[in-house]
């Protein structure tokens, strides 16, 4: 099973802070695949919400994300949909 790896641009104006973290590890953590999230030089998992706000990763910034399991394309394709929504959750 290849890893799957999607760069992205953050568009929720709250950026991956508090509640979209929240909502992202939450989403997370519905798949078995292992989530990583990369923000420059830095990689977090994605089931962590500590990892995550430690990114910093504010509106309009560019994060690799990285799906490696069985269900790494449907995991992809939900947290993609959080990170590119323009919405507040």
């Amino acid at each position: 099973m290849p890893v799957i790896k999607k760069k992205l641009i953050v568009k929720n104006k709250q950026g991956l802070h508090a509640r979209p973290a929240a909502l992202f590890v939450q989403v997370a953590n519905k798949f078995d695949s292992r989530i990583t999230i990369k923000r420059d030089e830095e990689e977090v998992n994605g089931k962590s919400i500590m990892g995550i706000l430690m990114l910093g990763a504010e509106k309009g910034s560019e994060i690799v994300i990285e799906a490696d399991g069985e269900d790494a394309e449907t995991a992809m394709i939900e947290l993609e949909k959080l990170i590119v929504n323009e919405e507040d959750k």
